[in-house]
């Protein structure tokens, strides 16, 4: 017992604060919000958006348009652009409040996530307990959102939780394309939450099929069997960009 208090005390203390000031520390590869250049694309500069694996991108005149909810954050698009118009920032503030807030332009707004209403904020403010389904996942996404409950993020200590049970949650999280194979249990474990509830749409998957998007068997994201309240990209999201949209969702940062 010595020994196992000794080599606790050792460990110190891991639990990572909130990065809300200054950039975040993750790894170097890590890709988080694209940036666009304002100028440089123009007829024939159709490169970019040929490497694209999802359709996220397009060109409109001379300016690039990006869905972040269709993106999976690969870097071809970047590769493939000479003229340096894209590139991934290390900005893991990704999550929105409606569909149409993931899409970007050259100088257009962030994400940005409006926080719950005066009511439900006194429901789920401080405690948000949420059950999670995979609807045909590849498993990246559930393996993040498991992450979020390490030590090093800690989301339980913000009182939000994942539970067993639809009927003690307030928030279903959604992760992958919603197969036909997984609709009706979607569907029901949705409705065994008790209302008022909540839909996060976890990962680019549940967004608007990813790389399943059009497939006969996929129904291309949550967005059309559910109403959805907050909206998370990624491929799949970083568990900071998860913990951050649920906090501010629940109006615990601004």
């Amino acid at each position: 017992m010595i020994n196992i208090l000794k080599t606790r005390l050792e460990m110190g203390f891991k639990t990572a604060p909130l990065p809300q000031k200054g950039e975040l520390v993750v790894a170097e590869g890590f890709r988080g919000l694209p940036a666009l250049g304002a100028h440089g694309c123009g007829k024939g500069c159709d490169a970019c958006v040929a490497a694209c694996p999802t359709g996220a991108l397009t060109v409109e005149g001379d300016s690039p348009r990006l869905d972040l909810g269709r993106c999976i954050f690969c870097p071809e698009c970047a590769n493939a652009c000479g003229k340096g118009v894209l590139a991934f920032t290390r900005e893991h503030r990704l999550g929105a409040s409606s569909r149409e807030g993931l899409h970007i332009a050259p100088g257009s707004p962030p994400p940005k996530i409006e926080e719950l209403g005066r009511e439900l904020r006194g429901l789920f403010g401080k405690s948000l307990k949420l059950r999670q389904v995979s609807a045909g996942g590849c498993n990246g996404c559930e393996a993040e959102l498991i992450v979020t409950g390490t030590l090093v993020f800690d989301l339980s200590r913000f009182g939000v939780q994942f539970v067993a049970s639809p009927r003690h949650a307030d928030a279903l999280v959604v992760t992958g394309p919603v197969t036909d194979n997984m609709k009706l249990a979607l569907e029901k474990t949705y409705a065994a939450l008790p209302a008022p509830k909540l839909v996060i749409a976890c990962g680019a998957c549940a967004i608007s099929g990813g790389i399943f998007r059009g497939n006969p068997e996929a129904h291309d994201g949550v967005g059309g069997l559910l109403p959805v309240d907050l909206w998370l990209p990624g491929c799949p999201p970083h568990p900071w960009t998860v913990v951050d949209g649920i906090l501010r969702l629940m109006g615990r940062l601004k």
